[in-house]
């Protein structure tokens, strides 16, 4: 073919390279100086950040634990405290359940630990063992107070084949209870106590030595017990303030244990579903108030007697 021919398509190919490239050149200015009317509305849609974009909390100006000082002076103490504070309230979906949960049982653990002496505090304890429920740890603590098999023993609890008294909340706190005290007599103040709930208590009095320092906020101490009294700290300052983190709930909100009544067993049952059934209940009902039961019948010691519990 003749090149003279092609000269007229050499031409065009040329004019719209040419044009491509100037709307290359050109898009990104445009959209940058004339936003569109969907990137505007956009724009304006979006929130300005602000305290109430997420939510910032007030620490307390003043904060006791069992009656004795938390030093919010202390920067780090500060810190630590609004760690657990922003990653329990932000959890929202497990703070609900635990608050809709604790009227079953908190009750009843505020009286055992006022009639056995230990402060009101520790039932925050028992929320950070459990969250209030019956759980098992991979080292073998079990029930609301994550009591070992030997401590329980030590504090009189039965620990067999048919009954474990670790799922006792009654038996369990005042066990507890007696741990704490003890703890307390060694210790002399509530707050290491707590501490050495969660490090045991030689632990913690060898931390105490090694860096000659008896206090608490004075100690460098590993971190899940660095952070374990700020997680009890934590649950205490927002049960007793929810409305300023969010939480509103109402009284039919909360979960409730039927009326109860208690059955005396003297002697073996053989069967306990069959057992449930004949005393107007089921085995699903017996479980459920009687975690401490944990076969699926019953041996009894001569002399020994045990409180069921089954819905009136």
């Amino acid at each position: 073919m003749n090149k003279l021919h092609l000269f007229p398509l050499y031409i065009l190919v040329f004019l719209c390279l040419g044009m491509a490239g100037y709307a290359i050149w050109k898009t990104p200015t445009e959209i940058t100086s004339e936003p569109s009317v969907a990137n505007v509305q956009l724009l304006q849609a979006m929130p300005i950040p602000s305290r109430d974009t997420i939510r910032l909390f007030d620490l307390p100006k003043e904060l006791t634990f069992a009656g004795e000082k938390v030093p919010l002076e202390i920067e780090d103490v500060k810190e630590r405290l609004e760690r657990e504070i922003y990653v329990n309230a932000y959890w929202q979906s497990n703070m609900i359940l635990l608050m809709k949960r604790s009227s079953k049982f908190l009750p009843e653990i505020e009286q055992m630990l006022k009639e056995n002496g230990v402060p009101d505090d520790f039932k925050y304890l028992a929320m950070a063992e459990s969250a209030l429920m019956n759980v098992a740890s991979p080292a073998g603590a079990k029930g609301f107070w994550q009591i070992l098999e030997s401590t329980g023993k030590e504090y009189g609890l039965e620990i067999s084949k048919d009954v474990d008294e670790r799922y006792n909340l009654e038996k369990a706190t005042i066990a507890a209870s007696k741990y704490l005290n003890k703890a307390h007599n060694r210790f002399g103040d509530w707050t290491a106590v707590a501490a050495s709930y969660n490090m045991g208590q030689a632990g913690f009095s060898r931390r105490q030595e090694d860096q000659l320092a008896k206090n608490y906020y004075d100690l460098y101490l590993n971190d899940e017990t660095s952070r374990y009294l700020f997680r009890i700290l934590a649950f205490k300052v927002i049960f007793e303030n929810p409305g300023s983190f969010g939480f509103y709930l109402r009284e039919s909100d909360y979960y409730q244990n039927p009326s109860l009544k208690s059955v005396k067993v003297s002697s073996d049952i053989k069967n306990l579903a069959n057992w449930a059934k004949q005393q107007g209940s089921s085995y699903k009902e017996l479980k459920l108030y009687n975690p401490w039961l944990r076969d699926k019948d019953l041996n009894v010691k001569r002399g020994k007697t045990y409180e069921i519990l089954l819905p009136e």
